[in-house]
């Protein structure tokens, strides 16, 4: 249930704080004086979509907050699962919208998404507007009044589940049946394709090394006079010219004179490290030239080989061998595709005829429960459209089963309704005036009203349509429906309305040198009388329309 609403700068409402109560509350004013902003209000904390346009004219910012009563709502988990911090008792959601377009959403002073406001919304508050009238003609709505009443919530999600489990199959049975048309249509190239690539006998790794090879034995020649003149600088066949002889001889006469110099012994030491080296180096040399030869035999082997390479990368449009074998690996899974895929196929089939069973089972059992849930609505429907002015009603769900169930089950259902004795009964959408439609509605949302744990229902001029004693007999279904700790308030013009709700707020906007401002009150005692005979006689009230307010309010004349 709310208790309190704040709002500042949104539309034409600079700054306004309101408290809410239990039990049937009403709201007027004259039209266009900021109720329909009020609720656009309350929409933005459900997480409906914002403009920065509804900002308030030179304000940076707007601010709508909320305070909910939620503790008798069973929402413990929902605040666990979100983690958000929860005192078991009250709720506050703010919402707030930058003239520069940028929205934050928070929940007990926790971010919160648009998706997380939507979810917490659909469990605090229902808001009947106009346009939703437009659902009765829509079969999902009705379907969904018979499964609020059949108390199907769980059935259904479990079947949602079931039918989507279904569809899923039957996609993978279609993709598996084209893909091995296709594959079956190629096969033949897809086999040639990966014997090629087989028959090359790819190693990972092989085209860098097989690219430095190439480029050794190109060169051979080259890299073997070079790796020579180097071994000859320091190990020649002439002493004169041997470096590692000269260090040996450095280092001989530095160990000489160590005894008398002392850095003489240093260098010496220092000398024989780089003797050492060089040594281990001239070795190494002479192991490389030993190993590089010129070999016209192998080096065609390689560039034959890099050039395979090379043209397979080239055909698959590729740049590494790497890459070739990931293909190969592909194209191989293709081939055991074709090879397996009547069987593929086959075990596709068993597992989309075995859920399409349990579709048909779960729709079964849920087209029971709707029908059930069918009786109960033609009685109490009846039961509530007589008393506002039909005594000759009449309203029945027709109902009758689909040649295969879809995302909905098996159901097909249609709300059929009469006004008259002489009228054939036709679908309530189609026949319906908007009077009587207003009356469907609201006795529809009575009806449901007992299923759900809605703590808050607000009707947007539900009222549409309807006038005098009907409008009066409306009210006392809403004041029924605002029992038990829940919390319905109405928008209304019609004073039989207003006067029955157990608190009143009017609407009314102020014109000042910079703006049009609204503001909201709630009215003590006097205060509704006035409001009330302003419904009734507009602005000049008349004593009659005063004695006539006191009456609709119960009030001693």
């Amino acid at each position: 249930m709310i208790t309190s609403l704040h709002i500042e700068n949104y539309a034409l409402i600079e700054c306004l704080d309101m408290d809410f109560h239990k039990g049937f509350s009403v709201i007027t004013g004259e039209t266009g004086a900021g109720k329909s902003i009020i609720l656009g209000a309350i929409g933005l904390l459900l997480g409906q979509r914002a403009d920065s346009k509804s900002i308030m004219a030179g304000a940076s910012k707007c601010v709508i907050e909320a305070e909910f009563d939620v503790e008798e709502c069973g929402l413990s988990s929902f605040f666990s699962n979100n983690d958000i911090d929860f005192d078991g008792k009250t709720c506050i959601v703010r919402r707030e919208l930058t003239a520069a377009g940028k929205s934050r959403s928070f929940v007990n002073d926790s971010p919160a998404p648009l998706s997380l406001l939507k979810e917490l919304g659909d469990k605090l508050i229902d808001i009947h507007s106009q346009h939703q009238n437009l659902l009765l003609n829509k079969e999902n709505f009705q379907l969904g009044i018979l499964d609020i009443i059949g108390n199907n919530t769980e059935r259904f999600a479990a079947y949602s589940e079931t039918y989507k489990t279904y569809k899923s199959l039957c996609s993978a049975l279609e993709r598996a049946v084209e893909d091995a048309r296709r594959n079956s249509e190629d096969e033949e190239f897809v086999r040639f394709q990966y014997e090629q690539l087989e028959s090359a006998n790819l190693v990972e790794g092989e085209q860098d090394l097989l690219e430095a090879e190439s480029d050794i034995l190109t060169h051979a020649e080259d890299i073997k006079g070079g790796l020579y003149r180097a071994k000859s600088c320091l190990a020649s066949e002439s002493d004169s010219d041997d470096a590692l002889q000269m260090l040996k001889q450095c280092a001989s006469a530095l160990h000489g004179v160590e005894n008398l110099h002392v850095a003489s012994a240093e260098l010496a030491n220092r000398i024989d490290s780089c003797y050492i080296e060089l040594k281990d180096i001239a070795e190494e040399i002479e192991n490389h030239i030993e190993s590089v030869e010129y070999n016209p035999e192998r080096l065609v082997y390689v560039n034959d080989r890099l050039s395979l390479i090379y043209s397979l990368e080239k055909k698959h449009k590729v740049e590494s061998l790497e890459e070739l074998l990931v293909i190969k690996d592909d194209l191989e899974a293709r081939l055991n595709s074709i090879s397996h895929s009547d069987e593929n196929i086959e075990i596709l089939r068993k597992e989309r005829d075995a859920a399409y069973s349990r579709v048909v089972e779960e729709a079964e059992a849920l087209s029971q429960s709707r029908r059930c849930a069918a009786e109960v609505v033609q009685s109490k429907m009846t039961d509530y459209l007589l008393p506002l002015g039909m005594p000759n009603v009449r309203f029945s769900v027709d109902m009758s089963l689909r040649e295969a169930p879809d995302a909905t089950g098996l159901d097909k259902v249609a709300f059929l309704f009469s006004a008259n004795k002489n009228s054939p009964m036709q679908d309530v959408s189609s026949v319906a005036s908007g009077g009587e439609i207003a009356r469907v509605m609201l006795s529809l949302k009575a009806l449901i009203a007992g299923a759900v744990q809605m703590p808050t229902i607000i009707f947007d001029e539900i009222d549409t349509g309807v006038s005098g004693a009907i409008a009066e007999k409306m009210a006392h279904i809403m004041q029924e429906m605002g029992a038990n700790d829940r919390q319905v308030i109405s928008i209304t013009h019609l004073p039989q309305i207003a006067a029955l709700g157990a608190h009143h707020y009017k609407v009314y906007k102020v014109d000042n040198d910079d703006a049009t401002i609204s503001h909201i009150v709630e009215l003590n005692k006097e205060q509704r009388v006035t409001e009330i005979a302003n419904m009734l006689s507009g602005e000049n009230i008349t004593d009659a329309a005063i004695s006539n307010a006191k009456e609709l309010l119960g009030i001693s004349c």
